[in-house]
């Protein structure tokens, strides 16, 4: 016989390779039945050499041919043989190849054999993975069929009723549209009439639905060729066919798997990840899963060890994910972010223990699962649940949760195929869960860090009432370096501090810590806000170099900052800015102004381009401090920002604390992408009553005045038991004055939580502090002053001059 091959070339599923390779029909005498083309090409036999010539004489070892028979013969199952064997050629030499064996049964149990060869290395390899010679084709049965001109079966293959589902029996001498009448069985024999007709195979035709309608499940497909004989005696037909049901299926899972990389670990957010895998195991694996997640793994703590000992204890759990095909995933027990607990006889436990998944058929109340009384027993019968399957999520040797899965409106139990592809997708989520976990607990660390350092109670004295808000950015941005700060200054004044550490995470809230202390060091030097940034863009530059990180420095060590200085006498505010948005200022009339203060730069760029500006603020404004997390965002820039500010701060008249919480509310988002500082101030100023303020010629005089004037004005203050210190104070600031400093002097006395005395002039020499010798005549005078007062100190005024003050308790000390 000879066969006319089409010219398409061999696929991925190997019954296109036994179509396309030498095959021939041996009867059960073991002489050759059948011949075809290639089988010539290959030995050099023709079709009329080969017929009833016996098969072993072709084989280099005529053993060989009765050893396959046999063990085809024996097979308790319709199983094939495969192996290596020696072909002999016709002009006398040795051809290595692959043979595979295929038993035909034929009426009256007659047999007969299909023999294809194959390659060699193919046999070889499945052998050497130690796959069943019937799992040379992925698993999947071929069956053979050959029919006669008029499509009556008169040999098949025991492999074809593992396929469809039709007996031997049934199918023998009867045409397939006898046997199933219907429209696909007309369609499959016009195309065996066509392969008939014209000689041309048919291969690889997939067929997605008819196989169900004959009992079996899922799709297959299909080749036909024709079979000629030698003689002129009508064609024969030979059909293979092959469920692709689980090649689909693998398909289905693999876009699954590809699906979960993308859809999986989004975010590192622990329960959000959680939620991601319940998401893309419904209704592609299961029709209801759930997430449980250790306490630990959520907060960010340290996980179990896995698998877990099994005498350690196992924390409390909680609901991280839930989907299902049902609205409101009615069949859960367990709400997400409910506390679950685990019995030590649970199926957790179990599989958290033994490290190995649980897949069971449900048809009574499971005592492996943990449950509240009989309410899980409830949810099966209700919802029909028939399958359970349990997978621990593990990473790296940590036990991080368990994944679980059930079907119910799917009717197949789960199998080994989809424990597979459970565990594919929990490996996948637990390395997002594993990251989420490690910055969790980093985040946690930042937060505690970021925390510890800002001010934990803020106070403004009587220069203005404070209150402020800082919120951290979400779990994917991280914690930023945001601070802010409130500080007591001499003469009643208060500083106002806003910054803003570029980057995220413990570095930023470090370099926070780092820049907050630097700031309360340099206000204590009563600095202006210029000058104070100025130092603070030094410090930075030099903590960059110190470190030696140069790539660091440009991630983390800029900053941005706006710095202001309020005081209650004047009423009036200086403030400068390093890169940072301008205050907002909320007049007691509802006129709200953002100041025109030059920019300036980032601290850390090393510029030090800061300029203060000094303004007048009426008393009872707010003051509006934030960094640009409050007005900015990925889609909404910082003037559009700025103008919802000023919107929503002309909304809201409320108490200062409410009216701070109502501006974060309504500008930042849900989580922010960024932190957020509001830190809102309103102003006071101090009335004629607490200040009493001289100008004194610069004249030795002058002096004695100026003990008079502040002696009397204590005693109407009632605050008599500070005269006699209080002189002694004035005298020497006074007697500087007149000796070192130049101009008219000024005397100001300030009665507040403290007493100050400030003695002014238009010198800008310092008066320094120093111990004098026994045999010294001056010089210690200063030290007088620094044994008299709480706190002493210098400041330069924004024209020519200096202030030198001392601030003495109300109450002296015991």
């Amino acid at each position: 016989m000879t066969t006319n091959e089409g010219h398409r070339p061999p696929t991925l599923l190997e019954v296109s390779e036994v179509v396309c390779t030498p095959m021939a029909v041996i009867d059960e005498e073991g002489a050759v039945f059948g011949w075809t083309e290639p089988a010539r090409r290959l030995v050099g036999y023709s079709p009329v050499q080969a017929m009833r010539r016996p098969a072993a004489s072709m084989l280099a070892s005529a053993a060989d041919w009765t050893t396959a028979s046999a063990r085809v013969q024996r097979s308790p199952g319709p199983d094939v043989w495969s192996g290596p064997v020696a072909l002999r050629h016709m002009d006398g030499h040795t051809l290595e190849v692959g043979l595979r064996l295929s038993r035909l049964s034929g009426p009256d149990g007659a047999v007969r054999w299909l023999v294809t060869v194959t390659r060699a290395d193919a046999v070889l390899s499945s052998a050497a993975r130690g796959l069943r010679p019937s799992s040379l084709l992925g698993g999947a049965p071929v069956a053979i069929c050959i029919r006669d001109a008029e499509l009556r079966c008169t040999w098949v293959s025991g492999t074809a009723e593992l396929v469809d589902g039709i007996p031997s029996a049934t199918r023998l001498g009867r045409r397939l549209s006898d046997i199933r009448p219907s429209t696909e069985s007309d369609a499959l024999e016009t195309a065996m009439r066509h392969v008939l007709r014209s000689g041309t195979s048919a291969i690889d035709l997939e067929y997605p639905e008819w196989l169900s309608s004959v009992g079996a499940y899922g799709p297959f497909e299909a080749s036909y060729f024709r079979l000629d004989g030698p003689d002129g005696s009508p064609p024969a037909l030979c059909a293979m066919w092959v469920s692709i049901a689980d090649r689909d299926r693998a398909r289905e899972r693999l876009a699954i798997v590809d699906g979960a990389a993308a859809r999986v670990g989004t975010t590192l957010d622990v329960a959000r990840t959680g939620q991601e895998l319940a998401d893309i195991a419904v209704p592609l694996l299961a029709d209801f899963a759930i997430v449980d997640l250790a306490d630990p793994v959520r907060l960010g703590q340290d996980a179990l060890l896995y698998p877990a000992p099994a005498d350690s204890p196992i924390p409390p759990f909680r609901r991280a994910g839930l989907a299902s095909v049902n609205q409101g995933a009615p069949e859960a027990i367990w709400a997400p972010g409910e506390e679950i607990s685990v019995p030590p006889t649970s199926t957790y436990a179990f599989v958290l223990s033994s490290g190995r998944p649980s897949r069971t058929v449900l048809r009574l109340p499971p005592d492996s699962r943990p449950h509240r009384g009989m309410a899980w027993a409830e949810k099966i019968r209700k919802y029909g649940i028939h399958a359970f399957m349990v997978v621990p999520i593990h990473a790296r040797g940590e036990a991080l949760g368990v994944a679980a899965f059930a079907r119910s409106r799917n009717p197949t139990p789960f199998e080994d195929g989809d424990l597979l592809l459970a565990e594919e997708l929990v490996a996948r989520a637990a390395v997002g869960l594993r990251n989420a976990n490690r910055y969790t607990r980093e985040r946690a660390i930042a937060l505690a860090l970021q925390r510890n350092l800002l001010p934990h109670h803020l106070t403004g004295g009587s220069a203005v009432d404070v209150a402020s808000r800082y919120l951290p950015a979400d779990i994917d941005a991280g914690v930023g370096g945001d601070w802010f700060d409130v500080i007591p200054l001499s003469g009643a004044r208060v500083a106002l501090v806003v910054g803003d550490v570029v980057g995220h995470g413990i570095e930023a809230a470090a370099t926070m810590g780092r820049l907050r202390t630097a700031v309360r060091a340099l206000a204590d030097l009563d600095l202006p806000p210029d000058d104070l940034l100025t130092h603070l863009d030094d410090l930075i530059i030099r903590l960059t170099r110190e470190d030696g990180v140069q790539e660091l420095a440009t991630q983390v060590l800029w900053a941005t900052c706006l710095y202001v200085i309020y005081d209650p006498v004047t009423r009036r505010c200086t403030m400068a800015r390093a890169g940072h948005p301008p205050p907002a200022i909320i007049e007691p009339q509802g006129r709200i102004t953002f100041p025109d203060l030059p920019p300036g730069t980032p601290l850390g760029v090393g510029l030090s381009s800061f300029e203060a500006v000094e303004l007048e603020v009426p008393e009872g404004s707010v003051l509006a401090l934030y960094t640009d997390g409050l007005v900015e965002s990925r889609t909404q820039d910082l003037d559009a920002g700025t103008d919802r500010l000023r919107a929503v701060l002309a909304q809201h008249d409320l108490p200062l604390d409410d009216r701070c919480s109502a501006v974060v509310e309504a500008l930042s988002a849900h989580p922010p992408a960024d932190d957020i500082t509001l830190l809102m101030a309103r102003t006071h100023g101090l009335g004629s009553c607490q200040v009493a303020s001289w100008d004194l010629p610069p004249d030795p005089a002058a002096v004695s005045k100026a003990r008079f004037l502040s002696a009397r004005q204590l005693a109407r203050w009632g605050l008599e038991h500070l005269v006699t210190s209080t002189e002694l104070i004035v005298s020497e600031l006074v007697t500087n004055a007149v000796r070192h400093g130049k101009g008219p002097i000024g005397l100001r006395l300030i009665r507040d939580a403290f007493v100050t005395c400030e003695v002014s002039d238009r010198s800008n020499t310092l008066p320094r502090l120093r111990h004098a010798r026994v045999t010294d005549e001056n010089g210690r005078g200063l030290l007088l002053v620094n044994r008299l007062s709480q706190r002493r100190g210098t400041r330069y005024t924004m024209g020519e001059g200096k202030i030198v003050w001392a601030e003495q308790e109300l109450t002296p000390g015991i």
